[in-house]
């Protein structure tokens, strides 16, 4: 089942799009948090998702070889509908997920925890999740670990937007603080 797009769909696009992060490079800051997860939660995958207008792409992927999906089959776009974790103990017996095939084929997915990367101003931007190919729960200090490393992605994330708005800032003051060329010939 496709997730319905959250009300404020428009405003979310945007923001996401001016972290000018999608599409870029693995780093290690989000390997390392994705993998801090996969080893609290006892799961073999990893994923910091980034959900955009047609896809999930993934920041970050451990323990699959995807780097994005169609969003339309994306566990995650109904992770970002919610305020707290999205928890599906078994995907086969979920009416939403039964028939994905994400979870019919590759990877086969049975169990997923997803927490939503919500970005300073309220918009879930994406997901730090994990999944696992049996259906399984999480304890409730694995759930509080993962709410607290979703915040720490998106401090993550916040950080290389605010990085990459100084350095142009930056070049900015580089550019004008430079004498003007004249444009009359010199005598």
């Amino acid at each position: 089942m496709k997730a319905p797009l959250p009300k404020n769909e428009g405003q979310r696009i945007k923001v996401l799009w001016q972290y000018d992060v999608l599409d870029t490079v693995p780093e290690a800051a989000f390997d390392e948090l994705a993998d801090l997860a996969r080893l609290i939660c006892g799961a073999p995958i990893a994923l910091i998702s980034l959900v955009d207008e047609d896809r999930q792409w993934f920041k970050s992927k451990l323990g699959v070889n995807l780097k994005e999906t169609s969003r339309d089959v994306s566990l995650c776009a109904h992770a970002i509908l919610e305020k707290d974790l999205l928890l599906v103990p078994d995907a086969t017996k979920d009416k939403r997920f039964k028939n994905n095939p994400l979870v019919t084929t590759g990877p086969k997915i049975r169990f997923y925890a997803g927490a939503p990367l919500i970005s300073p101003d309220g918009h879930a931007l994406g997901t730090l999740c994990v999944i696992d190919k049996v259906a399984r729960k999480l304890t409730a200090d694995q759930k509080r670990a993962l709410r607290i490393l979703a915040k720490h992605v998106m401090t993550q994330l916040d950080l290389r937007y605010r990085t990459r708005e100084l350095a142009q800032a930056k070049a900015e003051i580089i550019r004008l603080s430079r004498p003007a060329k004249s444009s009359k010939p010199s005598r």
